[in-house]
């Protein structure tokens, strides 16, 4: 299960370089993923062996200067609720600010783990510029640097020393459903919907680590875990306009689930925070089913859901094969579609072609449709393909130039992976290596 870190601090302390060193460390990083919220703000790292997600609040705290304190604090707030541990980063070259105590006075009372860092310690002299640091009462304060990586090392390992145990007691092999959207795209009513078809073969599984809610469903053949973080806690705010904390949200779903049901709302259609979620989910090669929710509320004629199909893959492209449900949680209409989907697409990820059978159905398609030649006239064979023993596809193609097989061929060789073997809804991941 995700442990989190939320990097919090005032703007220009330096949380992203720090943020950027963080996911780089040692190749620590597992798989960096961009393009959650404009930039990136959302990493995977690892530290002696323990994963964890880092989410840098920076890149979410928008607007001008007069507002910024209103919406720190939000965030501050926010990494309080979501996160694990805490790394509080202050400018060690600027010294004490009014904001940093305003930050620091939040931590102290909130009892969550925190890490005070001071950045900008680019020499052995700035260290003695840290220790006013102390008189914010939040103990140690680690003297790093973001830009050359100086002092990371240590902090790292006070951080995973912080890091929960994960002491989750959930049946392994059964697949987990996680139900992820925007903010009011209907996320707790499709819930109710879905645990409604038959309420006595609900068992609500407590145990797990924190705050998502697991349910298992058995019926009608079908026999899997939802993953619920809907509608959870009553926060003391409404913190649902805010982007950061529905994508703290959905990471903590996506990262438990082996396929993901995003909601999006029909009437509004597919938005950027949408795309973002969906982009994590390729990312970390989970299942994909696209829910559209409301479509009771939507004109239409006997082309709509076509054309409205049409449209939405147009912007998720150039993933595209994915099911598309139309569906209205309040009716209960398809509501059991969207399980039945949620269920082939888990058994689409979980799909093993033998080695023999690749090589049987692709190695001709390649002879009739071979990679352009590589530079210098050199011509790439591919000799060999394999699946490798993931939880998601991924294949191996041997081959004498694995460095010139160019993206469009990639594209055409995944999509005959797609169309031979049934991969609806799942991202598969190609290698080419050299035999």
């Amino acid at each position: 299960m995700a442990n989190i870190v939320a990097i919090v601090g005032r703007p220009n302390v330096g949380k992203s370089t720090f943020f950027n060193r963080m996911v780089q460390a040692r190749q620590a990083i597992v798989e960096e993923t961009s393009g959650v919220t404009r930039d990136r703000h959302y990493g995977k790292s690892d530290w002696n062996g323990k994963q964890f997600t880092l989410i840098d609040t920076g890149g979410y705290v928008i607007g001008s200067d007069d507002i910024f304190e209103e919406e720190i604090r939000k965030q501050v707030a926010l990494a309080i609720d979501e996160a694990d541990v805490i790394v509080f980063v202050v400018d060690a070259r600027e010294g004490m600010h009014v904001l940093d105590q305003d930050v620091a006075n939040m931590l102290r009372q909130s009892k969550k783990n925190v890490l005070l860092v001071a950045n900008k310690v680019d020499n052995p002299e700035r260290i003695a510029d840290t220790h006013e640091f102390y008189a914010l009462g939040l103990g140690e304060v680690f003297p790093i640097s973001g830009m050359n990586g100086s002092g990371t090392g240590e902090l790292l390992d006070e951080l995973v020393k912080l890091l929960p145990e994960d002491t989750t007691d959930l049946d392994d092999t059964l697949p987990k459903f996680a139900v992820v959207g925007r903010p009011n795209v209907g996320k707790s009513s499709i819930i109710n919907a879905f645990l409604g078809i038959d309420r006595n073969i609900v068992t609500p599984i407590a145990g797990t680590t924190r705050d998502s809610i697991h349910t298992r469903y058995n019926a009608f053949g079908m026999d899997f875990m939802l993953v619920d973080t809907a509608g959870l806690r009553k926060k003391g705010k409404v913190y649902e306009n805010i982007e950061f904390y529905s994508v703290l949200r959905s990471i903590r779903s996506i990262e438990e689930s082996d396929v993901v049901m995003l909601l999006i709302d029909a009437q509004t259609g597919i938005e950027a925070q949408d795309l973002n979620i969906l982009r994590l989910a390729e990312k970390n090669r989970k299942g994909l089913v696209m829910v559209v929710n409301k479509w009771d509320l939507v004109e239409k004629d006997s082309n709509t859901h076509v054309e409205y199909e049409r449209e939405l893959k147009s912007r998720t492209a150039p993933f595209t094969d994915f099911p598309v449900i139309f569906t209205s949680a309040i009716n209960k209409q398809r509501i059991f579609k969207v399980l039945e989907k949620a269920h082939e697409v888990f058994e689409n990820k979980s799909r093993k072609i033998s080695t023999s059978q690749l090589n049987e159905v692709l190695l001709p398609i390649i002879q009739a449709f071979p990679p352009p030649a590589a530079s210098r006239g050199r011509y790439i064979k591919i000799k060999y393909i394999t699946q490798l023993k993931n939880a998601s596809p991924h294949f191996v193609f041997f081959c004498n130039f694995p460095a010139e097989v160019k993206e469009p061929y990639k594209r055409f060789l995944e999509n005959k992976l797609r169309e031979q073997f049934n991969f609806s809804g799942v991202p598969i991941q190609l290698y080419f290596r050299q035999k």
